[in-house]
């Protein structure tokens, strides 16, 4: 049995599962790191811990600050549980489009939550820009600005890349992800890359996101749309900029509510549309390698996170997805 000194000795050190069904459907060995057992249920807790303690050794958040963050929620949530273990506020930005369950649970740690309409990046009333500009008139504020603090990334370098390939035995023949901020899939990707260059690092993109198009012809070109949360971006971040993306799939919404849906019913797995999407995309990275191969990928929270969503036949009748779901 594990013993943590602090809570904070919680974040990270998560389990790998083989995924027994999309394994014997690939002839490979897909595995799935269990980021939804981190303290504030996603793998942003790593990022959130990272960006943090980086702000503490740089000096610029001090005892009784406060954290500003623009998010989709899971980084919120990470943010608002580390600020309390270590004494901090924190003020999170989210588009109103977002879980209720998220929401929920922001408020419940305490942390302020501002709500702002979804809005092109371009827009100054876009969800990071207002977060940005609230840590600006805020006294003893950082703004935490996940989306080009590198620290986010070497969360991934330093942590989750060296635990993927200490429980794989150093034999990984691939990783994908899907990018949101970039933090996982770049930081990951140059970890594993620096242990043997020979990894394929696959982008996995949802609809909606211009990733794809940037990675296999150089234009970033969004096609299609997405209703999941946290994944998807049209903009080279800072954590994104350098990353060893040697190929890219895209998958849909119908696809990876596919895979979830299997995962529950098939090994008890209950899981959001980010991790579905990413499975679905490491059964691509498998079948393009080929048999044999022992592919990772990040199954990223729990559905327990979606179930006014994800798991809502009403929602996802209103999105198109009823039949997907069924």
């Amino acid at each position: 049995m594990t013993i943590a000194e602090n809570s904070l000795d919680l974040i990270g050190n998560t389990p790998l599962v083989l995924l027994k069904g999309p394994s014997e459907e690939t002839g490979c060995e897909i595995w799935g790191k269990c980021e939804y057992a981190n303290p504030g249920g996603s793998v942003k807790d790593r990022a959130a811990l990272y960006i943090i303690r980086d702000a503490e050794a740089n000096g610029s958040l001090k005892p009784g600050g406060t954290i500003v963050e623009g998010t989709a929620g899971n980084t919120g949530i990470g943010l608002a549980l580390v600020g309390n273990a270590l004494g901090y506020k924190t003020i999170i930005v989210m588009p109103d489009n977002q879980s209720a369950e998220k929401m929920a649970t922001i408020r419940a740690l305490g942390a302020e939550l501002v709500l702002v309409p979804p809005a092109p990046f371009a827009n100054p009333g876009h969800f990071v820009h207002t977060s940005r500009r609230i840590a600006e008139e805020t006294d003893n504020a950082i703004w935490a600005n996940q989306f080009d603090n590198i620290a986010n990334r070497k969360a991934h370098i330093f942590g989750t890349a060296e635990e993927i390939w200490r429980q794989m035995d150093g034999r990984v023949d691939g990783f994908t992800c899907a990018a949101g901020t970039g933090g996982t899939i770049a930081g990951t990707g140059l970890g594993l890359k620096a242990k043997d260059a020979a990894i394929t690092i696959a982008l996995t993109d949802p609809h909606g996101a211009g990733l794809y198009n940037y990675y296999k012809c150089g234009e970033l070109k969004p096609e299609g749309s997405s209703v999941a949360e946290g994944i998807g971006q049209n903009r080279i971040t800072g954590n994104l900029d350098g990353a060893p993306i040697d190929t890219q799939f895209r998958i849909s919404d119908a696809e990876g509510l596919a895979v979830v849906r299997r995962l529950l019913a098939e090994e008890g797995l209950c899981l959001g549309l980010s991790s579905g999407i990413n499975v679905a995309g490491a059964m691509a990275l498998a079948r393009e390698l080929g048999p044999g191969k022992r592919i990772a990928t990040i199954l990223c929270d729990s559905g327990f996170r979606y179930l006014s969503t994800l798991y809502n036949p009403e929602w996802l009748a209103s999105k198109g997805l009823a039949e997907a779901a069924a």
